[in-house]
Formats: structure tokens, sequence, C-alpha cells
């Protein structure tokens, strides 16, 4: 959903990006012109992807599916995938002739970014020129569908399209919260204060996972508190070296120990994923979750207490970007049946179908978001991108960082490490990967 204020946010964070993204892509486009009127008689295209089926994106996907084999008259072959499943194993599937048409795939250098500069996404210029889908786009969604031939965010050719917006925010309780006797928080200090009154009641404030996200992305959120914009785009594109040991980090870093010491986020914590502190949260037995827009179609079909979200108190920035990309695999079979099906993501009936189930999507029509939930959703989205506070996602800048974050903080809730030894270690890391993308240039 755009707005002038969106798109002025979005032209401020998108101008910071691409003067640090360097060079161009290698990779030509898909060759020649695209033909936006198919015929798929007889045809299949196979799609993959991971969005729960009433989740936002899925109940507007599925209607996509619909209307694209009643507009072409292909046939769709759906395999729905673990998040986990095509992360791990993308690069391997897409270099063989077990890959999909078209796959949703996580944005990103670490991510989209690497399987572009190995050459296993399409070159997508001439379908976004035939389809004018950069005409639906605002200038920071783009950002994160073009890549450089290093992988590098920013710059180069598209290598995806995203038909959804996301970012991170707070999940509330209102029924635990009123129970209790405790004031949903405004301010970092009123956050800090209702956890202690929670754990004071033998509540278990948050519910946190750290063998998957979102633990990682709390963390990156506590690092932006400290940060201004300088900072966010050096640590993304490597305009500047990133000292781990400075006052972002290492503010980020102690504060998970301290909230753990005090009982703020369980050492449970540990062996949980994603999956787990969703429905934690869900089933009511916590009261605040952090985590991204992704989960507020799961939260509204199944939550059965009044529920309330909002931005992380007291931040401008939080993790958030597009949403996921359509690849188009190098080695899919049916091309143009893919631009298709991506182009009726982009249609406005798809679009406000998304928007009106807890989505944000990119192309909707403002007065069709009828929906109030819906509306709160996509709000607390425009006041980020009007303060140019999206700051993408701490795993992004390098391939392997995803885990060795993960892992890293394992150790700190575990208390196995140092919050101090962790960030070192972090901080080599991290160097390493970069190094690796950028040939240490």
């Amino acid at each position: 959903m755009r707005s002038t204020r969106c798109a002025l946010g979005a032209v401020m964070l998108a101008g910071a990006l691409a003067m640090s993204a360097c060079g161009g892509s290698s990779a030509s486009s898909d060759s020649g012109d695209v033909d936006t009127n198919v015929d798929g008689k007889g045809r299949t295209l196979t799609l993959w992807h991971y969005e729960d089926e009433s989740s936002a994106m899925g109940v507007a996907w599925a209607a996509a599916i619909e209307e694209f084999e009643k507009e072409t008259g292909a046939k769709v072959e759906f395999e729905a995938k673990s998040f986990e499943q095509i992360r791990t194993t993308a690069s391997q599937v897409l270099n063989s002739d077990k890959a999909p048409d078209l796959m949703e795939y996580n944005k990103g250098n670490a991510t989209a970014g690497l399987l572009a500069s190995q050459g296993l996404l399409t070159n997508l210029d001439g379908a976004v020129e035939a389809y004018q889908w950069d005409d639906k786009l605002a200038p920071s969604l783009q950002t994160t569908a073009t890549y450089d031939d290093k992988g590098v965010m920013g710059s180069g050719g598209y290598f995806g399209i995203p038909n959804y917006g996301e970012y991170v925010e707070f999940y509330y309780n209102e029924d635990l919260f009123e129970k209790n006797g405790v004031k949903v928080p405004t301010t970092f200090a009123e956050l800090e204060e209702a956890m202690a009154a929670f754990e004071a009641k033998g509540i278990t404030p948050l519910a946190e996972s750290a063998a998957e996200y979102p633990l990682g992305q709390l963390w990156y959120q506590l690092a932006m508190t400290k940060a201004d914009r300088d900072w966010v785009t050096a640590y993304q594109t490597y305009t500047e070296k990133v000292d781990f040991s400075g006052p972002e980090i290492s503010y980020a870093t102690q504060t998970i120990k301290d909230w753990v010491d005090k009982g703020y986020i369980s050492k449970s914590a540990t062996g949980l994923k994603a999956e787990d502190a969703g429905v934690d949260f869900i089933n009511g037995e916590a009261p605040m979750f952090f985590s991204g827009s992704w989960w507020y179609g799961r939260i509204v079909e199944g939550a059965k207490f009044d529920w309330s979200t909002g931005l992380f108190p007291g931040a401008t920035m939080s993790p958030g970007s597009s949403g996921n990309l359509w690849v188009v695999p190098t080695k899919a079979e049916e091309k143009d049946l893919a631009y298709k099906f991506i182009d009726i993501t982009m249609s406005p009936k798809i679009q406000n179908l998304m928007g009106n189930h807890g989505g944000v999507p990119v192309a909707a029509d403002a007065e069709a978001i009828t929906d109030e939930k819906s509306k709160e959703l996509i709000a607390n989205f425009n006041t980020l991108t009007e303060q140019d506070g999206l700051g993408f996602y701490p795993d992004w800048p390098t391939p392997t960082f995803y885990d060795e974050l993960n892992a890293g903080l394992q150790e700190v809730v575990n208390g196995t490490k140092t919050p101090e030894a962790v960030d070192e270690e972090l901080g080599g890391l991290y160097q390493d990967g970069v190094d690796s993308v950028t040939g240490g240039s």
C-alpha cells in the first residue's frame, strides 16, 4: 500500500543504499521480448512457497492460483515448503533439474543476492519492463529486488519481485495486560516496567525462540535503538567497518543477557523455534511477542483474546523491508508462465484481498481495505516508512550470518559465553562473510 508520505520515506532509504551499492549486474536478462498474453493450455507451472495457508499471503496466493488457471488455461502444481527447507537447500535444488518454475525466496545479500551471484536466478529486467512492475514498487522495495554481480542489493538487475511489505512489531495480549493490571507500553521505560510486572507475577513476558528467529530480530532492534541510518547502511552494504564492540551491538547483546537474567526471556528459548514462540503467543500463554507482520494472519485466525500491535516503543527504526521475493530459477522450464503468475499477484484484486487479510500490499487500493486490524497493521508500516525506519534484517549481510547469529545468541541465553565474547566472535564471522562477498575490497 503506497501513499505520498510512504513513498517519500522509501525514496530516502533507497537513496542511502543506492549510493553505497557498487557496480552493475553482469548477468543478462532472460532475453528478448516478454509475451504478456500467455497461452497456458496443456502446460503446468510448478510453484513453491512457504506461507501458511491462513496467512495474508497464503490466502492471496491461493486466490491468485485460481485466477491464473482461469486466465491462462495452465495448471499449477503447488508444493508447500517450510522456510528452513528452502533456505538450506536452495542452491542445490536450483542447480538441478528439480528446480521449480517459480519460488518464494528471502531477500537480501545473503539469500537472493547470493543465488543471483551464483547464476541460479533469472534476471527479470525484461519482465519488469513488459509488465511495468517498477511502477507499482516504491523505491525502497525495489532496493531488495535488485542485485549487482557480487550479490549486493540496491543496484544491478532485477532478480526478484516483491508484492508485499513486512516489518517487525510487538503483538500484545490485551486480556493478559488487563487481567494483571499492566499498562501496554508506549516508551522503552514502560516496556521494561511491563516486563518486570509480569515476571513478578510468575509470567514470562516475551514469547521467544533462539534456535531460529525472532531473538535475532530483537537483538537487531535493540542495536538500532542506539544507531542511526548511517550505521544501518554500513551494516547492510559495507560502506564502513562495523564495530561489534561499539555502543550499538554491545548494548543489544548485553540487554538480551540482562532480560534473560531478569526472567523476561526464558532460558528454554535456546531450544525453541519461531513456530514454538508464535504458537505460545497465539495460545494465550505469553503477554508479548516481537516478530514479523507475517504472523498477523495467523494471530487473527487463532487468537481467542483481545490483542493489539505496536512498533517497538521509543524506536524510530525497526527490522523491515519489502516482503520475500518471487524468483524465477535459471533452470525454470516455464518462465513466461512464472512472469504471468507474478503479475496476477500484483493485480488490484489480489492486492486488496491480501490487505484485508492482514498483509501489507504494495499496490492495493487504500479505499478497498476495510478490515480494522489490517488498517492498524498498514498504519504501523506507514509510520515506519514516513520516518525512513525500515532497517532490513540482521542476517542479510552474509550468507552464513543467520545461523551464526542464532548460535551466538544461544550462548548468551545459556550463559555459556559472555556478551563481550559473543560480540567478538560475531564480529569476526560477520567480517569474514563480508570479505567473502566483496573479495576483501
